[in-house]
């Protein structure tokens, strides 16, 4: 290690031109808080932690590195050269403890790197609930180059796998899995795959998506047990209802939970996430948090706000960088907006659509009748609240204009077609969404 990670940090008060900025986590967060200080202060001194990889990669692009659509390498926005060109160390090593008083970060089998201001970029962590056999070999997420590489490994000679928890990620795995001709088993604990966050409606299209490509599909299904053999691997799952299930591979994907064991052991404040204000201050001075593992206490009975996509990791990054840099910038959430695949299903949202409308909103629906398309305008006193598209591809610029300005459902049906940028000989359905958008409307 850099001896200058050594160097006494300053006393409080003290004047010195330039600072010692330490960021744990290397992924979109992290990356763009280091690119706003180096952009602001061009003398400080920046050191970037972690412990998964060396450089910063696309974390999205997993399962495209698996399917073997992309090589490792691909997934790296930067060319290794970029982070010294630009005066950013890197140290691969995993952070044990912040002593937040004494400005030092204690690492596991390396010195201790001290600080003037940290910014805590720990992202997410897959949830595990305490399920009996959940430790068993076969057992994994999909979150990290970690599971990319144990998986490597647990699909040789798998013939069938379980994957628990019905979202973006499980979604992901069960492709994957499925690529490789090993049968895959689907247990969602809802009625639906995906309820708590889509419609009924959009729901039930992806259900059929997900039986139309041979995965079997348990809604109302729990997990309770995951079994072993004598050697300590898989063997098979039990669900809530007895069942045996036979497999080689258990995937937990029930979601995910901000990072928050180290900023929590450490004494610094947390809730659901490490709480900060909209300038991403923590409750120790000097200390910052953004990304996945920051929870934005907010004012009044709104609950506090903990964003987990790539976009806002990437522009809370930027705000902090600037205020750890000096300036007074707060933080925007803007107007929400999140896209998935599901196998061959495209799914985009702009604005608040929520899966039950809220008091005062009404929602408008029209699907293709062979079930691959469909759209739900959200309109709250007369104007557009959100919109949810499936199986179309509408321009983010367009929709979220549309929200932004408050437009009349009227004036979105109007110009629904400038939004559609579907490929040329695509069939275009804009005026079968019209008519019965505006029949529900009558």
């Amino acid at each position: 290690m850099s001896a200058a990670y050594g160097k006494s940090a300053p006393v409080r008060g003290e004047e010195k031109s330039a600072m010692r900025i330490a960021i744990i986590g290397n992924g979109i967060t992290g990356v763009s808080a280091a690119l706003s200080i180096r952009r602001l202060q061009p003398d400080w001194e920046i050191v970037m932690i972690s412990g998964e990889s060396s450089f910063h990669y696309s974390r999205p692009a997993l399962m495209y590195i698996f399917m073997g659509h992309m090589s490792y390498k691909d997934t790296k926005p930067y060319e290794d050269s970029f982070w010294k060109k630009n005066r950013i160390d890197l140290v691969r090593g995993w952070v044990t403890e912040i002593d937040a008083a004494g400005k030092s970060l204690i690492m596991h089998e390396k010195d201790p790197i001290l600080f003037d201001r940290l910014l805590i970029a720990t992202g997410s962590r897959s949830n595990r609930f305490g399920w009996p056999g959940q430790d068993l070999e076969g057992v994994q997420g999909f979150y990290s180059l970690m599971d990319l590489r144990l998986l490597y490994e647990n699909v040789k000679g798998a013939r069938s796998a379980v994957i628990v928890g019905g979202g973006l990620i499980g979604i992901e795995l069960a492709e994957i899995l499925h690529s490789r001709n090993i049968h895959v088993t689907f247990l969602v604990r809802e009625n639906s795959y995906w309820t708590n966050v889509l419609p009924i409606e959009e729901s039930r299209m992806i259900n059929r998506v997900i039986l139309e490509q041979g995965i079997d599909l348990r809604l109302l299904t729990e997990l309770k047990e995951i079994v072993g053999n004598d050697s300590g691997k898989v063997r098979g799952i039990m669900t809530g209802k007895d069942e045996f299930i036979e497999c080689q591979i258990v995937g937990l994907t029930a979601g995910v939970s901000p990072n928050i064991t180290l900023a929590k052991k450490s004494g610094i404040k947390t809730g659901r996430g490490i709480q900060v204000d909209w300038s991403f201050r923590t409750d120790t001075p000097d200390v910052f948090a953004a990304g996945d593992c920051a929870e934005i206490v907010t004012e009044g009975e709104e609950r506090n706000l903990i964003q987990q996509v790539w976009y806002t990791g990437k522009s809370q990054g930027r705000v902090a960088g600037e205020v750890i840099a000096g300036g007074q910038s707060k933080y925007d959430p803007g107007i929400w907006y999140n896209s998935a695949k599901f196998f061959d299903l495209e799914y985009q949202t702009y604005g608040m659509v929520t899966n039950v409308p809220a008091e005062g909103e009404t929602s408008f629906y029209w699907e293709h009748p062979d079930h691959s398309r469909s759209i739900r305008i959200v309109t709250k006193d007369g104007t557009l609240r959100g919109i949810n598209v499936m199986g179309l591809r509408y321009s983010h610029r367009v929709c979220e204009s549309w929200v932004a300005q408050k437009r009349s459902l009227e004036y979105v049906l109007d110009h629904l077609g400038d939004a559609n940028f579907d490929p040329e000989f695509y069939e275009k359905c804009e005026a079968e969404m019209i008519k019965e958008i505006r029949k529900q409307a009558a």
